[in-house]
């Protein structure tokens, strides 16, 4: 693995090697660095070489990031933060005033609490609806089923902007499975669209499978690996699903 600068550079290769394929402006997509567990050094390291947007999913971490790196100037119109991970009710506040976009909002009242807590003076907090698009048990998400009237809802709400879809599919070897899972949720949007509702982001695509992703109308991808190197392992925060 090389230095972040490196890395960087290789990942926007394939992200336009992709589009290429596709027939896409790399222009369209933004990549979202996701520094969860790397050093608020390793985050400095890629904003000097010109990395804008960092996706984080541990709250306490992200806080004592982002505090500390706001504190050296490096905040809007600098670094963008992107909450990607599940989110625990007793966490909102901390997510809505510390962050500029949430990806894994799939509750009602999760988004009720985001709404209420965002500031007044910040921007509107930006919103994707993550959705369990293979199904999984285990995994966070509405069912697609359910995401029409959760957009809806949503979309009421204030000191909120929903942009967009969020998906994780299932890790597979088959390519065809990755691009239908992709499909159906750029079909979901669509559907949704088709209501009324206006949406632009499909926050989809990771290390191992974000060219397929954008070949299927991804507009964000969340790379880490690619970009900062294998993660050293982290106990996640409890969830609190109340």
């Amino acid at each position: 693995m090389g230095t972040i600068e490196t890395n960087l550079q290789a990942v926007k290769t394939r992200i336009a090697a992709a589009c290429g394929r596709a027939g896409r402006d790399p222009r369209e997509i933004v990549l979202v660095a996701v520094s969860k567990t790397c050093s608020s050094a390793m985050v400095r390291t890629a904003s000097a070489a010109g990395q804008r947007d960092f996706g984080e999913s541990y709250v306490q971490e992200a806080q004592a990031k982002i505090e500390a790196l706001s504190a050296e100037g490096l905040v809007w119109p600098g670094i963008v933060w992107h909450f990607i991970g599940p989110i625990q009710s007793n966490k909102t506040r901390a997510v809505a005033e510390h962050f500029d976009w949430v990806h894994s909002v799939d509750r009602l009242k999760i988004a009720e609490r985001l709404s209420a807590q965002r500031p007044d003076t910040a921007r509107p907090l930006e919103i994707c609806i993550q959705v369990n698009v293979s199904g999984e048990a285990t995994k966070s998400g509405v069912e697609p089923r359910e995401a029409v009237g959760l957009a809806q809802a949503i979309a009421q709400l204030p000191r909120l902007r929903l942009r967009g879809l969020m998906a994780i599919p299932e890790p597979t070897s088959d390519p065809r499975v990755r691009r239908e899972r992709f499909l159906s949720l750029s079909r979901l949007r669509e559907e949704i669209v088709g209501t009324g509702i206006g949406l632009d982001t499909l926050s989809m695509g990771m290390t191992a499978d974000f060219e397929d992703a954008i070949e299927a109308g991804s507009t964000m991808i969340r790379v880490g690996t690619a970009i900062f190197g294998e993660r050293v392992s982290k106990t996640m925060e409890t969830r609190d699903r109340v």
